[in-house]
Order: C-alpha cells, then sequence, then structure tokens
C-alpha cells in the first residue's frame, strides 16, 4: 500500500465531524487537512478540532488543491448540494448519512461523481468495521442455520419535542426514519443478502408506519421488509422513545444478538465488536477485540478506494447501488407513513439540487421548427409520468431545461393528474412557462367523445397553472364518431387561445387524419397538423396496449414524408429493445417479445450494433438517431429516469447519419 495520505478537509464542525476527525487521526492512511465552517470564530473549535487548518466558507474548502477529499457532515438537507459542487471540484466525498434525502437525490449525486470520475461513499461507518465481516462469516457459516427473520432497531429519547431542532424540523428533514432509520434498513439488508451469498439484498415488499409530530416528522416508527428469500426483517426507529438496540438475527437453529451493532458495543470512538450466539439455551460470546478507532476503519477503506481509482466503496461497504437500495427503502417507508418534508415541496425548493438558480436553455439538445409552432422547440421532448413527487421530478425538468430541452409531454390520464400538476408546479416555481413547448392530452379511452376535450383541457390548464398548451393530441381515436366532431371540437379551442399551436392526434390511423385534413379544408376550421404515434428502428408488430398505433411501417413511412405531418414518437427507442435485455435467446420479458420479436427487427438491431460498434456508441443512440434523421419532422419522445439515462439518450445528438446509413440500418441496403 502507498505511503502516500488522503489530505481530508471537513465541511460542518458538528459533533459527527469531531468522531470523523478522531478516526482520521488514528486511521493508516489519512490526515485531516482543514476544516471548513461559515463562522471561524466559533469557540469549539479549537477544541474539538486541535491544530486544525480553519477556512471560511465551504466553496473555499472545495477550491483548496491542499485537499484530496471531502467529509461531508453538514444537516442532511445540504448533503446532496455540496457532494455534487465537490464532484465539480473534482474532489472525492465521505457522505455522512443519509446520503441525501431520497434515492432521486442520491442517483443524481452519483452521476455528478460518475462524470467528474470522483469517489463517492455513504459514511455508514459500522459497515467497514471488522465486527461487520465477522458477523457476515457467522451467517454464512451457518452459525444459526437458516435465516428465517431479523429484528433491528436504533431509537433514542429528546425527552420532549423540539420543532426548531434538527431531528423534529421538517425544513431540516428530521425524524427517525431519515437520521437512524437507514442503520437498521442496511443491516437487515446486508444480513438478508449475507444469507444468499450476496454483498446485500433488496426487499421485494416493504410496509412501514410511523407517529408524526406537529411538524410532520416522524417521532417513532416502524416497518417490515419482505426479501425473496422468506427472511422478513422487522426495523424500528425513534427519536422519542428509547428502544433496546439490539440487533437479532432468528435462524432455523439459533439466534445472533449485537448490541448497538452501529458503533461495535462501544461509542463514537472505540467498539470491540460484541457479537453473542445463542443456541439450545447456552449463549456464546465473540468478541473481534478491535481497539482501534471506530471511524478509522471508513476513512482507510475510502483512501483505498481512492488509491485503487475506484469510485465506491468495497464491501461491505456501502455501494453504490447498495446506496440507492437503501434509499429506496426509506423513501417507501417515509410514503407509507406520509412524510414529505417541508424542503421538498416546491413552495420551498426554489433551486435546482445544486442550490443554484435554474440554468438557460441551451445545451447539447439543439432546437428545431415545427410546423404551426412559433416558438423554437428542442429536436426531442421529455416523458416524465413515473414521477410522483416535486422533488423527485424537478431533479429530470431542471437537467432536462439545462441540456437545451423545451418540450414537456403531459397528459390528462398520466398519473392520475399529478404529472400535469408537477409540470404546472415546475414552470411556476422556475419561470419556464413562455420559454416551454408544452404538449398536452386528453380524451383517452373510454371517453373519446368530442364534448370530452373541452371538459378535460379545462382541468388540465388548471393543474398545468397555465391558460394554454403550445401543443394538443386527443389521446386515443373514436371511429364511430364522425371525424369532422372531433376537428371542431378542437379547433373551437385554438380560437378560444386555449391550444396556440399544432394539434391532432395521438394513436390515429393515415386514413383518420386524412379525413380530419380534408374536412378542415372543406369546412375552413384549422387543420389537424401532428400525431403522436409510436415510431422506432424497431416496428412494433402488435399494439403494447389497446388502441395503439404504430407508424414505424414503410407505408407509413412515405405518407408522413409526402404530407411532412409531424410525429411526435413515443417508445422511439424501441422499450429496450436495442439494449441488451433483448435478443433472441432472451425471452423473460413478456412484452418485448409479443411487441418487437421477429427476424426483421433484429436484423435491425443487429444493424444498429454493428454501426454503432463502427461510430463508438450504443445501438440504443444509433436507433434514436435513427428516428432523428427521418425525411419528416420527426420528434422522439424519451423517458428517462435518472440523469445516466437522460445523458445517455443525449449521446444520439453525437451521430449525424446520412440517408444512406437511414436507408441501411431500415431494410439493409
Amino acid at each position: 500500500m502507498t505511503d502516500t495520505k488522503i489530505r481530508w478537509g471537513i465541511i460542518g464542525p458538528g459533533s459527527i465531524a469531531k468522531a470523523f476527525f478522531g478516526g482520521v487521526n488514528g486511521s493508516r492512511h489519512g490526515v485531516i487537512a482543514a476544516i471548513a465552517t461559515r463562522d471561524p470564530s466559533k469557540p469549539n473549535l479549537a477544541t474539538d478540532f486541535p491544530g486544525i487548518r480553519v477556512v471560511k466558507g465551504y466553496d473555499a474548502l472545495l477550491a483548496d488543491p491542499e485537499i484530496d477529499a471531502v467529509y461531508i457532515a453538514v444537516p442532511h438537507t445540504g448533503h446532496a448540494e455540496w457532494a455534487i459542487k465537490a464532484a465539480e471540484a473534482g474532489k472525492h466525498v465521505l457522505v455522512e448519512k443519509p446520503f441525501a434525502l431520497s434515492s432521486f437525490e442520491i442517483s443524481a449525486v452519483l452521476h455528478a461523481h460518475e462524470q467528474a470520475g470522483t469517489f463517492a461513499g455513504e459514511a455508514f461507518m459500522y459497515r467497514l468495521h471488522p465486527q461487520t465481516a465477522r458477523l457476515i462469516e457467522l451467517i454464512q457459516s451457518g452459525a444459526i442455520g437458516e435465516v428465517r427473520m431479523i429484528q433491528s432497531s436504533f431509537g433514542f429519547s429528546m425527552g420532549k419535542f423540539q420543532p426548531d431542532h434538527r431531528l423534529f424540523a421538517s425544513e431540516l428533514a428530521g425524524g427517525g426514519i431519515l437520521d437512524v432509520g437507514g442503520y437498521p434498513v442496511s443491516m437487515a439488508r446486508l444480513i438478508a443478502g449475507a444469507a444468499m451469498g450476496k454483498p446485500f439484498a433488496d426487499p421485494v415488499k416493504v410496509a412501514g408506519t410511523a407517529k408524526l409530530n406537529a411538524e410532520g416528522t416522524d417521532d417513532w416508527a416502524a416497518a417490515i421488509l419482505t426479501f425473496e428469500n422468506g427472511i422478513v426483517a422487522q426495523v424500528s426507529c425513534a427519536v422519542m422513545a428509547n428502544l433496546d438496540n439490539v440487533l437479532r438475527i432468528h435462524g432455523s437453529e439459533g439466534r445472533i444478538e449485537v448490541p448497538d451493532f452501529w458503533f461495535a458495543g462501544g461509542d463514537r470512538t472505540r467498539g470491540e465488536g460484541r457479537i453473542d450466539i445463542i443456541r439450545n439455551g447456552q449463549t456464546e460470546t465473540i468478541s473481534v477485540g478491535e481497539q482501534r478507532h471506530v471511524y478509522s476503519f471508513e476513512a482507510d477503506a475510502a483512501a483505498e478506494a481512492i488509491f485503487a481509482k475506484r469510485q465506491e466503496l468495497a464491501a461491505p461497504g456501502m455501494s453504490w447501488a447498495d446506496s440507492l437500495g437503501n434509499a429506496r427503502v426509506l423513501d417507501q417507508w417515509r410514503r407509507d407513513a406520509g412524510i414529505e418534508f417541508s424542503v421538498e415541496k416546491p413552495s420551498t425548493r426554489t433551486k435546482t439540487l445544486a442550490n443554484r438558480t435554474l440554468g438557460p436553455n441551451t445545451g447539447v439538445i439543439p432546437k428545431r421548427s415545427i410546423p404551426g409552432l412559433s416558438k423554437q422547440a428542442s429536436a426531442v421532448a421529455l416523458g416524465f409520468e413515473d414521477f410522483r413527487s416535486f422533488a423527485s421530478g424537478a431533479i429530470l425538468l431542471d437537467a432536462f431545461w439545462e441540456r437545451g430541452g423545451n418540450i414537456f409531454d403531459t397528459a390528462f390520464v398520466y398519473g392520475g393528474g399529478y404529472t400535469e400538476k408537477l409540470f404546472g408546479e415546475w414552470h411556476r416555481n422556475r419561470g419556464t412557462r413562455e420559454g416551454a413547448v408544452l404538449i398536452g392530452k386528453g380524451a383517452h379511452s373510454p371517453l373519446v367523445y368530442p364534448d370530452v376535450i373541452a371538459k378535460q383541457l379545462t382541468q388540465s390548464l388548471d393543474r398545468l397553472q397555465t391558460d394554454y398548451l403550445d401543443i394538443y393530441f386527443m389521446h386515443r381515436d373514436n371511429p364511430e364518431v364522425p371525424v369532422g366532431e372531433f376537428v371542431d371540437a378542437m379547433d373551437a379551442e385554438v380560437k378560444a387561445g386555449r391550444i396556440r399551436g399544432p394539434f391532432g392526434g395521438s394513436n390515429w390511423t393515415m386514413e383518420r387524419f386524412d379525413e380530419a385534413v380534408a374536412y378542415a379544408e372543406r369546412t375552413g376550421k384549422t387543420r389537424p397538423m401532428a400525431l403522436s404515434n409510436n415510431f422506432a428502428l424497431s416496428e412494433m408488430l402488435v399494439p403494447i396496449w389497446d388502441g395503439c398505433v404504430t407508424s414505424a411501417s414503410d407505408e407509413w413511412k412515405k405518407w408522413l414524408t409526402d404530407r411532412q405531418v409531424t410525429n411526435f414518437s413515443w417508445s422511439s427507442q424501441g422499450r429496450g429493445f436495442f439494449t441488451d435485455r433483448a435478443g433472441p435467446d432472451k425471452t423473460d420479458n413478456e412484452e418485448l417479445v409479443r411487441c418487437w420479436y421477429n427476424d426483421k427487427n433484429f436484423a435491425r438491431r443487429d444493424r444498429a450494433i454493428e454501426l454503432g460498434e463502427q461510430l463508438g456508441h450504443n445501438p440504443i443512440h444509433i436507433a434514436l438517431a435513427f428516428v432523428l434523421a427521418q425525411p419528416f419532422p420527426s420528434i422522439p419522445l424519451i423517458g428517462p429516469r435518472t440523469l445516466g439515462e437522460l445523458d445517455d439518450s443525449l449521446k444520439a445528438f453525437e451521430i449525424q447519419l446520412t440517408p444512406d446509413q437511414v436507408a441501411w440500418l431500415d431494410h439493409g441496403k
């Protein structure tokens, strides 16, 4: 191992930072180089951190060339911000638990570090203590037989409710679940994984509850985690109840008990690591006899990862996937308990996750003209119906905007109306409405009738907090209704100013669209100008959902080109057909097999793979570039769930397919 030391800087001089300070001083591979505070005159700095260099301001520490890695010990609400800013400054980070407020925030933090090539770890220091490795050995050696149940708690009492204290205040993400609930959850997931021979396991079911206080945060809480191998875990936490704080692992031949596992049975300085094995009424006590500072192990594990140019901790430390899985359990626990922090709400979260004003609408996504639309529009549109909170959805909406995207796809039925509400809150919060191109859809089956268009549009505009749409589509068609009645209804909304750009149908046939255009021209009404049908390099063989229409056939391509009708294509990347989820020998995904598997599509997939290898891109990038390169106005809808997926999709803009390449991908000649 190298004699080089990792030079640590600390952001946030609280009690946990003091413990880490002691841990690094007792570590093999680290030194504390500086601590950052907004108030260098604090009287405790000299006594809590003797001899340390004090830097005024967190930004100054990140800019300090004498700092290699940063330990982030600010309140929970600042974890994501400073972890992202550290990545931007090229600094490695160890972030005190919780990594961030949600799995969505953690994903964004990890994306920033992935892009920067820096290390990022979540500081569950007990995971790196030798006690944990010994516990895993006992489980995997069958010391108590087959693991069946796990009970784990971490609870203490603050004595009285203190609304301004960080452990209670909603604006500081207070409550037991986020502060200490991650310990029993992470331990249960570790033990369940060890029983399966894995570093960790994610539960297949989470059911949580909590007692909430006047701040809407949890005083005490409990949850049941069910794992695929049948293990059931009972986890609990509290900030207003003294729990027994013992880990119990029940097996077919006995049980293991570990008191205060997060300190290895000790305190913030030393824990010898006691493990009790109870079998047949007899107790065997094992102690790892560790005397080193309990925080020294995570400091050394982080240093070893950095030296090895790894971006995450090695097991049993919290890997990136482990941290994400843990956070998803906490997310569900909070949802079940009805906890949304005030700091996560749109009235408070007025800036990006990095605590900056939203940047300009420029980036890698180019702008283009769309027939019938007065605004310049991005070359791709964003679908975001999977998000169910402002805090989670805003991360992606902000990123799409700052990368140059300005078309946002919504619909009356998406998320039971929440997608529209989310966009309304976001554009109001960020001031983006006039620069955005907003797609709305209504009249989905079974309510596909002319009078529904106006009624649903009124509700949609209210949820969207705007008085107009830029683009409107009927979400389905009803061939039993004369098409002219639908044209009349949409034309009335154009005249009323509630539709200010092109309108048309989603999942409409070419015959029906031609009939609608002919009716409009004959009667002097506004004519339909756009469709939103499936279009991709792979041709959809049967509808994914009832009433869906694909426009990927040769007949459709000629029709769209001849008429220059704009198509906003959904499932534009084949819903995973161009990833390793698909293949002739992969038949576990029923939808892929049913909708996309045939020889013609696999030949297209093979050609996308071949061209991708030539151009240095993945086949999914080629597939999206194919949709962008059509000889008619073609706007792909993309539906990334993470920043990583968004940036991966946008690699398609690095590819400029020639007409010959487009033809070859489609037909092989």
